[in-house]
């Protein structure tokens, strides 16, 4: 079974730092793009950071220069680097990757971790 799994999430301090990790389990043909994504109660799902499977970024403007988003292709992880947090990142956290399947088809299907609750206290 195919499965995101995303760690790393707990309570930081406002400018302090956090590292959240997001591991690809089950058997894949190969990772597409993949990023982070978060949410807040009564909003909808937003993107923070995305990468290609060349490495290539991009971030949000509201954590562009804070947040640091990496991928390990050969251990098919991602990690988003979170530094000097501020109380407006509280959010659930979600793992995103478009992942192919069957060497048959290129087709790649989309598929979510589980979320990870980021918090940050003043």
């Amino acid at each position: 079974q195919v499965q995101l799994v995303e760690s790393g999430g707990g309570l930081v301090q406002t400018g302090g730092s956090l590292r959240l990790s997001c591991v690809v389990s089950g058997s894949i043909v190969s990772i597409s793009g993949m990023g982070w994504y978060r949410q807040t109660p009564g909003k909808e799902r937003e993107l923070v950071a995305t990468i290609t499977s060349d490495g290539v970024t991009n971030y949000s403007d509201s954590v562009k220069g804070r947040f640091t988003i990496s991928r390990d292709n050969a251990k098919k992880t991602m990690d988003l680097q979170l530094n000097d947090v501020k109380p407006e990142d509280t959010a659930v956290y979600y793992c995103n990757g478009q992942l192919r399947l069957y060497r048959a088809t290129e087709f790649t299907y989309n598929y979510w971790g589980q979320g990870t609750q980021v918090t940050v206290v003043t």
